[in-house]
């Protein structure tokens, strides 16, 4: 069988996409990367010889089966349409669109494509994730009716190296991230574990600032606190990417018999409950254990990143274009628009005092029309775009000219 051949935007994380892709059986053929020195660095650390552009229109000319984006946060849609309009398939790291416009114009081209779309989000796949959702599907914990998902991030206030390497421009996406935006990690492992999609969402701030020596980060929030009422009719409560307390990633699922969720601060541990009147055969009423894989790759799992996800999701992908199927929910186009739309529109929500906003469902030309000219956006663009709406909750706030100074000066060193 040929080796799916496969194009990698963004040298950053895209190396290690790509590595993970590699694992699992795919050829890599060309880089793209509009920064010289990450450019060279990604083709040095791949250890395989690819061709390498500093432009995407040169760069998928490239005889290649699928592209991953991996490139800014917010800026994955032009280049998934453009992929669309070749045939190419698509693995898009983090939101698929990063304005509601973009949503629409990703969807109507997908439609009209026989590409492949799968989200390249890693954290349902981690082991703990993946052990919730074989105890869901297993019904012993009845409907499931609440989630609560946070993936929480934060970072030493002295940390130059972190400046360097993930925020190493005024402008870039990171220095303009409202908590509500990077929402994958947090929602994702809910709906995978119950098939759930949102369909409401409102949210309010955690407003806390950072009091780094040297930033140009423009949100001073530390969490969004988001809820939303979703088409099953449970609750979900997530965080988006917050910073408080001491770093975890955090989920629980209940039910009407039980509970299920992994323990902050105990690896991969599991604390399974049940009420004292549903306690299925072979179980106790308090269940606490270390899941495993189950899983014939465990040693390609092991080697990879975030807990294993990295290699699952790069398999899955491999897996749908060999079957010419897309992947499932909440995988697949639509999901990932959906919980795109939960991001953008839970930091309106924060914006508007915490109003409710209904999610809408692209599949219909209704909701398509509302939102096809709504370029909202807290972001920079490469193509020279300035912010039009806030990133914080504080409209106002910014950091201190000291701040700002002291940034510039752990760039330059």
């Amino acid at each position: 069988m040929n080796k799916i051949k496969i194009g990698i935007l963004g040298a950053g994380r895209g190396v290690e996409v790509a590595k993970n892709l590699m694992l699992a059986g795919a050829g890599i053929v060309a880089l793209c990367d509009f920064n010289e020195k990450r450019r060279k660095e990604g083709i040095k650390n791949l250890g395989t010889d690819v061709a390498a552009f500093d432009n995407f229109d040169d760069f998928i000319e490239q005889e290649m089966d699928a592209v991953v984006l991996a490139n800014y946060f917010h800026e994955h849609a032009p280049y998934a349409i453009k992929c669309f309009e070749k045939g190419i398939h698509v693995f898009s790291e983090c939101i698929s669109n990063g304005t509601m416009a973009e949503g629409v114009e990703l969807l109507r081209a997908y439609e009209k494509s026989n590409s492949v779309y799968m989200l390249a989000e890693n954290y349902p796949q981690m082991i703990f994730n993946r052990e919730m959702k074989s105890v869901c599907n297993g019904g012993t914990l009845g409907k499931i009716i609440f989630a609560e998902g946070e993936y929480n991030h934060p970072f030493s206030e002295t940390d130059s190296s972190f400046i360097k390497d993930y925020v190493y421009f005024f402008e870039h996406w990171r220095n303009h991230l409202p908590r509500t935006y990077y929402i994958t990690h947090s929602l994702a492992p809910l709906m995978w574990a119950t098939g759930a999609t949102p369909k409401k969402v409102a949210a309010v701030p955690v407003f806390s600032p950072v009091k780094e020596i040297a930033t140009a980060r423009h949100v001073g929030d530390r969490a969004a606190i988001i809820t939303t009422s979703n088409d099953d009719g449970s609750v979900f409560r997530v965080t988006g990417c917050a910073a408080f307390g001491a770093h975890h990633n955090a989920y629980r699922l209940c039910g009407e018999n039980g509970q299920i969720e992994n323990l902050r601060g105990m690896g991969n541990k599991i604390m399974l409950r049940y009420s004292p009147w549903a306690i299925p055969e072979g179980k106790e009423e308090i269940n606490l254990y270390e899941p495993s894989w189950n899983d014939s790759d465990e040693e390609n799992i092991n080697q990879s990143g975030h807990g294993g996800g990295d290699y699952i999701v790069a398999r899955m992908f491999l897996d749908c274009i060999r079957a010419g199927k897309q992947p499932e929910h909440p995988y697949d186009i639509y999901s990932a628009v959906a919980m795109s739309s939960v991001a953008i529109l839970a930091h309106r929500s924060i914006l508007n005092n915490g109003a409710a906003y209904d999610i809408p469902d692209f599949r219909l030309e209704e909701c398509r029309k509302e939102y096809e000219n709504d370029r909202q956006s807290p972001f920079y663009g490469t193509d020279g775009s300035k912010p039009n709406i806030p990133c914080c909750s504080q409209t106002d706030y910014k950091p201190d000219d000291e701040q700002i100074k002291n940034y510039f000066k752990v760039l330059e060193d």
